[in-house]
């Protein structure tokens, strides 16, 4: 494997993270966000990653990355709260709030990081190693 694969497959985690840092932070904005109907209620969004493989000239497979294929929203159930007093309410004196659950976002957040974290590392590595074989050269 070269090193310009290494840095692609580095990378394209990297890309898969962030994506799934932003679509964290979306939920966490909208966390507790009221809505006047259930149909106009934020619902939490979560990425769908997926394995690309890499193939060589002889058809083997050389390595894999990851990509977001899509982004999809949680079919978790809406967090219904009863308060008649809210100008949202319904009929029944309901409120239908986000359905993010904060503490699992803030789980998948922890997780995201660490996992651009490796990547980063991974690329600083490959780097050093290029590094050390350049040094080797000129001796």
């Amino acid at each position: 494997m070269s090193f310009g694969e290494i840095y692609n497959i580095a990378g394209a985690g990297m890309h898969a993270q962030t994506i799934r840092l932003n679509t964290v932070a979306s939920n966490l904005a909208n966390a507790g966000a009221a809505a006047e109907n259930p149909d106009d209620a934020y619902r939490a969004l979560k990425p769908i990653f997926s394995t690309i493989y890499n193939q060589t000239n002889e058809g083997k497979a050389a390595g894999a990355h990851v990509e977001v294929a899509a982004v999809v929203e949680t079919d978790a159930p809406l967090d219904m709260r009863y308060e008649p007093d809210h100008p949202f309410s319904d009929e029944q004196g309901y409120v239908a709030y986000s359905n993010v659950n904060t503490v699992e976002e803030m789980a998948d957040m922890m997780a995201a990081s660490r996992s651009f974290e490796t990547n980063v590392e991974v690329m600083n590595r490959a780097r050093s190693m290029q590094q050390g074989l350049l040094q080797l050269g000129n001796k």
